[in-house]
């Protein structure tokens, strides 16, 4: 896991849940920015040449851990099997469909080092909005 003063990130081992068959393992890179307070980026190695890119609330994914959340694309949820506390996720695009559990607490430290960057309601400080809006209207 890195952190710097501004961002975190962090390789995440996961398994995607594939019906009537065991799970397969896969590794996600978890990228958080302080110019984004709200996002957390997921890039999902899949053994193709790019990874598949989904961006998160941060919010959804903490809470996530300890109840369920989410809905439409993107759903979340805790779970337990055996000693293991997991965190499930379900994500439904037009290309397809595709369930994910990993292990809670790597996921919880990689989000608490989040909340270290940008404390749970200061978002909103670290966001240039005149800047985001000039960007959208040139574009």
């Amino acid at each position: 896991m890195n952190s710097s003063g501004t961002t975190a990130s962090a390789e995440l081992g996961l398994r995607l849940v594939v019906p009537d068959r065991t799970s397969v393992p896969l590794v996600a890179r978890l990228d958080y920015t302080a110019d984004d307070p709200y996002a957390i980026k997921v890039a999902f190695h899949t053994g193709e040449d790019e990874p598949v890119e989904w961006i998160f609330a941060r919010e959804l994914l903490t809470v996530g851990i300890v109840r369920p959340v989410g809905e439409g694309d993107v759903q979340v949820w805790p779970s337990k099997g055996g000693d293991e506390r997991t965190v499930n996720i379900a994500l439904s695009s037009p290309f397809g469909q595709a369930q994910f559990d990993a292990a809670v607490a790597p996921l919880a430290e990689f989000l608490h080092r989040t909340y270290e960057i940008v404390p749970a309601g200061e978002e909103g400080g670290h966001i240039d909005l005149d800047a985001e809006i000039d960007r959208h209207l040139s574009s």
